[in-house]
Order: structure tokens, then sequence, then C-alpha cells
């Protein structure tokens, strides 16, 4: 019997909600994208959805592999879906006399707020608009909401100038001496609506589309298009969005907001998202529509009366003006809240008084509101703590552990905005975003000050320290986006004036020009001149509880790339067990070593560089002590010398002279020695443990300064460290055995002469394919393993990562490389590497040490590669290391190897 095989043509890409119908849930994220599982699940529990019908991500997909169009069997499909909204609501779209209208937005698998195309009021034309009029008996509502139409499906669909409607907008406004656009007559949105259609005639060539099904399938091609647009490339770039997820569009019928002073529209949040304080929070327009408040087009009022209350506002909140539909609504975060066990952001409309439910979703927050949010939801018994591990995105601990504003420090305060994302920044202000990409890319620090931004800023608000708008509330573009990327803004400082083309801001008689030094402090709102003096954050509260839950389930150990006494002190202040990584170069580098180290490696024989030597070993114990008394009690691993010999050779006259008089030679038989010793490709030349094979005098001075600092520290402390002593760039199991061979005859020595021992072990660094594919034998001579990644990658893959950053973005846009392969591991090609040398070194000694130090060791996702692999550690710059334990303890509670 054959079987029938799935076409194409026979997938189902359309899925209704509303009037006690739901095709989907909040299961099916991947399918229908997070706003339409959540309006279908919304739906499902009752809520007051308006009814529609969401396009899968798959029919996304499809679009673009058949040369952006649709199948007659998708149009179809659609045409069922709006039939579907016809028979709820009892409109028909199209119709002269009551007609439907509907809203088309976008819906990706996970939010990007803002960064693709929505386009409300669809269906309105000529004729449905006095329809609309006599059905609803406002005839300025039904004129505003076709000049709304226009405007966005101009500039969404038709890819019109969107600033000549804008500038039209405001001269009627003018005209009239109206501030606002709610004080425009019927007879004057009427009159803007004919200009609006003059200008769509003028820009395009043929008039404004009537046909209400054209209307339609125009909006649906722009949502899916907006996938593609650059603004949305960049967010998914930032973000880790894979461009093959596509989004999903919702159709959904239209409800109002703009009907009147019993009319409202409005953002909110179940829980505070800037500080997770457990109130509601959000904002609401009377007589306005959605993109009013997002877009930052009016400042909008307050939702409760404490929060009007305490920021000293006059216009009423929604619980005093629309205390009805507040206390409903209040009723349904609760209920969405415990629903789905998280924090919500969600979207409203009343329209004449009765309450909709136009979106809900997991709300974006600070890294301080997550942390509290997981801690507050598992003490309330909502989540488990292992639940609240998981809810904390690791890499957004990185806004917790920088400085905030010192309190004492003076502060010339310029002007007041609403503090939209909690953190300070300095920098000289600029007023694009392509200037903020500029200014940053020439390494300064910038805050990107604008009206109000818009998606097209997104590289710019990436770009910056911190961001500040004019106009907006806590909800807008700038405040959702900045709070995601854990940036500080201020919004709606309304006493700013900004000409963006003049490059000056203006506040109270003053002038803010480019370049000028600007603070902002996120928390309180305050926009500051100059530059203001930061202190350090306190790491307690929720911050240590979550931390504690964590610690007490990661398997994984987590220690530091640590080298100097304030490194090692930050690092175990964040909770770091140890260092993985301690580089020794920089410790030659400094003003006072370089001579003898130019010396010794100018010397013709061992002679002259042991005498050379002999300088350098109290400098090196030193060093190790000052790291050692830190650390006492913990490993820590030490990297013998690696770098080229080239990177110490002077260049300048004086330095040869310097050296010469410190050598007691000639100047020309240095500049000799130094040609003797120059390499075209250095970093593949004589580094690593090929200087200890030819000049061991070198490893035998740092091993003999690290057993006597050890010492010594055990002496005064009582409490020895462990140092672990790493070889690194070994190729092969005879260079790991002589330098091995080096460093115990040290030891020995050492111990006789001062008659105590401290632990220690040998191992090296697994940077090396040919290391690697070795490391049975390696593991013979080796006590411990830590995978140097970021030369391993270099290797591996034959990249320099100095100069990859030219291409490797372009790579990553292409789909070549999943991610930056030195930002997180390179699974498919390093990762096996890792894996085998992993396998390889344990089968021969099953107690073989295994971790890893390059940067790779604080991305969270390496880490989870490292958990797969049972690796014993991972080692992160100090600053990373919180996100290196919560992204450790992560990866073991979805490994199931929990500690």
């Amino acid at each position: 019997m054959a079987t029938a095989v799935k076409t194409q043509a026979d997938e189902r890409y359309v899925y209704r909600f509303g009037g006690g119908v739901s095709d989907g849930g909040s299961g099916d994220k991947n399918l229908l994208g997070g706003k339409g599982a959540n309006l279908a699940e919304m739906a499902s529990i009752g809520l007051p959805v308006p009814p529609g019908f969401t396009i899968s991500t798959a029919m996304c997909t499809r679009y673009y592999e058949e040369g952006e169009t649709f199948p007659d069997s998708v149009r179809a499909e659609v045409a069922q879906g709006i039939a579907h909204i016809e028979a709820i609501t009892g409109k028909t779209f199209g119709d002269a006399t009551d007609p439907l209208l509907v809203s088309v937005r976008s819906g990706a698998r996970v939010s990007m707020p803002g960064m693709m195309d929505t386009v409300l009021n669809l269906g309105l034309n000529d004729q449905t608009v006095e329809g609309l009029a006599s059905a609803s008996g406002d005839e300025r509502f039904a004129w505003d909401s076709y000049r709304r139409f226009i405007q966005m499906y101009s500039d969404v669909v038709l890819g019109l100038d969107h600033g000549a409607f804008e500038e039209a907008l405001e001269i009627a406004k003018e005209d009239k001496g109206f501030t606002l656009d709610t004080e425009l007559s019927a007879a004057d949105l009427k009159a803007l609506v004919a200009e609006f259609k003059g200008l769509v005639e003028q820009q395009q060539g043929k008039p404004f589309p009537q046909d209400v099904h054209d209307q339609l399938w125009g909006a649906i091609g722009a949502v899916f298009g907006s996938w593609q647009s650059d603004r949305a490339k960049v967010y998914r770039r930032l973000n880790d969005i894979p461009g093959s997820w596509g989004t999903a569009v919702n159709v959904q019928a239209m409800v109002f907001g703009n009907m009147g002073d019993t009319s409202a529209t409005g953002v909110a949040f179940t829980r505070d998202p800037s500080t997770g304080h457990n109130a509601y929070y959000g904002e609401f327009l009377i007589n306005a529509q959605g993109e009013d408040v997002v877009a930052g087009i009016r400042t909008p009022q307050y939702l409760t009366k404490a929060a009007r209350e305490e920021a000293g506002a006059k216009p009423l909140s929604m619980e005093e003006a629309l205390p009805a539909a507040y206390t409903e609504l209040a009723a349904v975060f609760d209920q969405l809240e415990r629903h789905y066990r998280d924090m919500q952001d969600i979207e409203f409309t009343v329209q004449q008084g009765k309450l909709w439910m136009l979106q809900t979703r997991s709300g974006k927050r600070t890294a301080k509101a997550a942390l509290k949010i997981a801690v507050d939801m598992a003490a309330e018994g909502l989540i488990t703590r292992e639940e609240a591990i998981a809810r904390v995105d690791p890499q957004a601990l990185d806004q917790l552990l920088h400085p905030t504003l010192d309190p004492e420090a003076a502060r010339d305060v310029l002007t007041k905005g609403l503090p939209a994302s909690p953190g300070a920044a300095s920098g000289a202000a600029v007023f694009t975003a392509d200037a903020a990409e500029k200014w940053a890319a020439d390494g300064k620090a910038v805050i990107l000050v604008r009206t109000e931004t818009s998606p097209e800023d997104i590289h710019g608000m990436h770009a910056a320290k911190g961001i500040l708008t004019a106009r907006g509330g806590m909800t807008s573009h700038a405040a959702v986006v900045a709070r995601g990327m854990g940036r500080p803004c201020v919004s709606g400082a309304g006493a700013l004036s900004i000409d963006a083309k003049a490059k000056i801001a203006r506040v109270g008689g003053r002038e803010v020009k480019e370049g000028d030094l600007l603070t902002i402090d996120g928390a309180t709102g305050e926009v500051m001149a100059g530059e203001v003096a930061t202190i350090q954050p306190e790491l307690a509260g929720d911050f240590g509880t979550l931390m504690e839950w964590a610690d007490a389930v990661r398997r994984l150990k987590v220690r530091a790339n640590a080298e100097t006494p304030l490194d090692c002190r930050t690092a175990r202040d964040f909770g770091a067990e140890g260092v993985g990584l301690c580089r020794t170069e920089h410790m030659f580098f400094e003003a006072d070593r370089v001579t003898a180290v130019r010396q010794m490696i100018l010397a013709e024989d061992e002679a002259g560089r042991r005498a050379a030597l002999e300088k350098l070993l109290p400098e090196q114990r030193s060093d190790f002590a000052e790291i050692f008394e830190v650390m006492a009690g913990l490993p820590v691993t030490v990297r013998l010398l690696d770098p080229p010999l080239h990177e110490f050779l002077p260049h300048e006259e004086a330095e040869f002279s310097e050296v010469a008089k410190a050598a007691g030679v000639d100047v020309d038989v240095l500049k000799r020695r130094a040609a003797e010793l120059h390499e075209f490709n250095p970093m593949l030349g004589h580094r690593g443990c090929r200087l200890g094979v030819t000049y061991p005098e070198i490893y035998e001075m740092q091993a003999r300064a690290i057993f006597e600092a050890a010492l010594d520290v055990a002496d005064k402390s009582g409490e020895a460290p462990i140092p672990e002593i790493m070889i690194p760039l070994v190729a092969t199991k005879r260079e790991l055995e002589l330098m091995k061979a080096v460093v115990d005859r040290t030891a020995k020595a050492v111990f006789e002469e001062r008659g105590k021992t401290v632990e220690y072990l040998v191992g090296t660094m697994i940077e090396l394919p040919r290391a690697a594919l070795r490391a049975g034998e390696i593991a013979e001579a080796g006590e411990f393993f830590s995978f140097g990644t970021n030369d391993l990658t270099q290797t591996t893959l034959g990249v320099s990562r100095d100069d990859a950053g030219r291409f490797l973005g372009s790579y990553v846009e292409q789909g070549i490389y999943p991610k930056d392969p030195f930002v997180s591991i390179d699974v498919e090609g390093v990762g096996e590497l890792i894996s085998l040398a992993a396998e390889r070194g344990r089968a021969t000694k099953p107690n073989l040490k295994l971790g890893i130090c390059g940067e790779h060791g604080g991305d969270p996702a390496s880490i989870a590669f490292c958990e797969s692999v049972g690796l014993d550690y991972v080692s992160a710059s100090p600053y990373r290391v919180p996100i290196a334990r919560l992204a450790a303890a992560q990866a073991a509670l979805k490994s199931g190897r929990k500690a």
C-alpha cells in the first residue's frame, strides 16, 4: 500500500483564536511566535481577547524561499481566518456600512520589541470610513483612525517618507494653535486625510490603495519583509537569534482606545521591570492607540495612584480615571502571572469602558529585577529554586557587576527625566546612531541623545554607554531596548530641546553640544553635565541568595584568569575558587624589569642569560607571593613564559643603548643578535615551551620564584597555595617531559634548601590540534590539562583573532559559523578536539584534572559545552566569575549532573 507523502501544499499555515476557538497555545511559540501562541493561550483561559488568526513562522520561511510570494492555499486559509473574525464580531471586512477593521502585527518566537512592523486600522478606505463614522456615531474617531492608517501603511508597507506625514500633521496642529493630536476636529482630520492621500500619490505616483484585500496582503508581506530589515538583523545578531526562525503574522479585530475619554490604551508589567518590586508598573493614554504609548509620541500617564503620587505627577492615573477597567485589569494581571508563573509584559486597550487584552509575554527586565523576581517568586512558592536559577540570564549579571554613581560626588543636574533603565554612564553627547557607532569605534564613551529613539537606532544604542531621550515613557522603545541591552536610559526628559541637525541640545538656558560630557543616572532619571565619580556595586541580597542556590547545584568549579593582586581580590570577592590562568609575561614588561629581560634574551650564552635572570628572580618571587597571599589555600595555575621573544626586543636606539650599558656589551653586538632572533611569523615561532626547551634556565628561574613564594606565604599565613605549573604550547609528550623535569628538579632543590614542601602539579595547556590528538600520551607526563581555547581556536581554524574581526561578522551573518568562534566555542571543530583530548587524556590517567582558561570560560554557551564534556573547571576574567557560576549551575541542571 502506497504511503501518502505530505507536501508543502498540504501544510497548514493559519491558526485561529478568540470566540471560544484556540487552534494553538503557549507551547506553540516556535510555530506561532510568542505573540500568536500567547493570544491563543489567553483566549483559551477565558480572557477578553479580540478574535483573530496567526500565519505561522513556517510561512515566513516559505515566503522567502519562493521569492516573496504567497501560495493560493494560504490565500484561501487567510480568507477563512477573516470569516472567523467576521462571524464573532458581526462585522464584514470591506463593508461600507459597518466595516471590520483589523491590525496586522509581527510576532517572532522570542520578543524583539520595536524591531518589526505593525499596521493598525486596516480595512479603511473612502467608503468604509463613512460607515465607521456612522456605525460608531463618532465622526472624529473615524477620520482619526483613517489618518493614522494612511500614515502607518504608507510608512510600513509602501516605504514612503514618514517624515513628510509627520510634518503635515505638525503643520495642521500649528495652523490651529494646537499642541496635541486629540485637539484636531473631524473636519481638521478629514482635511489631513486628503493631504496624506496627496502625499502618497505624489511620492509613489499612484493613489492610496482602496481595495481592503490588497491592503491586507500588502501588510502581511510587509511584516514578513521586516524580518530581514537592517534593524531586525542587528537585533538578532546582538541577541543570538537565528535568522532561520522567521516571524509569524497576527491578524486581529481592531479594538479602539481612541474613542473618547472612556477609551484608553496601555502597556503594563505585573512587576516593576527595573527593580523587580512586586507592584504593578505601567503607563496608559486616554483616547489613544497603542503606538502612541510605545513610540513615545505623547508622554503617558501612570497606571496606579501610588506611582503617580510618588512621581509627583498631576494627570490622573488609570486607577483614578477608569476605576472599573483598572480593577478588571488588576485581576487579569494576577491571573496571568499565576498562569505563566513569570512576570508578564501586557498590552491592553479599553474601548468605551470595556477591557481587551492584546498581548502578554514574559517581560524583559534588568538583571537586578530578574534576580529579585526569581528569588521572590521562589519564596512565594510560585516557582522552585531550580527554576529561579534557570530564570536569570547569566550574561545579564554583567549589568550588576559594574560601578554606579557615587552618592557623595558633586552633581551638576541639568534636568530630570524618567528612570527608564538603571545604571549610570558618562560619555560624550552624540545626536545620531551613526555618530554613536563611529565615536565608539574610535574608543570613545558616548551618550546617545535623541528626541525619541526608533528601531533604526539599534546600532547606535548598542554602541552607546547610555541613552537619553526627550520624549517617551518607561515603556517606550528606548526604555525597553535599553533594559534588554543593560544600557542605562533616561527617557521623557521633556525640558530638553534637541536639534539633531545642529548637534545641540538646550535646557534651561544651557547648551550641550556634540562631544560635551554628560552623565545619566538611569535609576533616578537625572541628567548631569560633566562626568560624575562612580563606586563599586554591592553584591549581597538577592544576588547572594541566587548565587548560593547556584553554587549548591553546579558541578563545574569556577576559577579566574588573574595576574595581579587586584584581579585576584576581585575574583575572590566574586566567588572564584582559585586562579585558572596566571600569565607571567606582563610581569616581564614592567619598565623596571624589561631591561633585564632584554639583556637575558640578547645574551650570547647561558652564563649571560643566568646573570640577567638573577636580577629578575626576586621580582618574580614578589609577584607570585602577592598573588598567593590573596589565593592562600586555593589552586593557582601559573603559565610559564609564553610570548615570542620578539615582543621583548628593543626597537629604539635609546633602548639598545640602555641594554648594552646594563649588559656591558657593544650596541652593535646587540643589534646583530636582535637581527638573528627576528621571526617572520612569531605567533607560530620561538615561543611557549620552545623557549623552555632552548633556554631551560628561564623556566628554572620562574619555577624557583613560584616555589620560594609559595613557601613564604605558607610560613606567613599558615595556609599554602597550591601551585599548578602550566607548560604552554606543548605539541609532544617529549616537550612536556623535558619541562616537567626542569620544574621537578627545581622544586626538589628549593624544598631541600628550605626543609619544607608544598603540594604542586605540573601540567600543560592544550592549545594546538596535535596536542589534542596526542592527548593520551601527553597525559602520561602531565597531571592536568587546561584548554587554551583562544590559541586552540586560532590554530584549528587558521584564523588570527587579532585580525578576524574584519570578516567574522560577515561569516556569522551568512551562517558559516553560528557565532563568532572567539566568543563562543566552535563546538563542531574546536569542541570536537577538546572532547577527544579529554577522552584520550582520561583513558591514560582517569583522575587527570581538566579545565579551560581561554575567553570562552565566561561564555554561558561554552560553559554548557564544558559541562557536557565533563571538564572539572572553567576559568574566566574576574568580572565574569559570577556569570560563569550561574551558567555552570544552569548547565548542571540541564544535563542532570548536579553537584
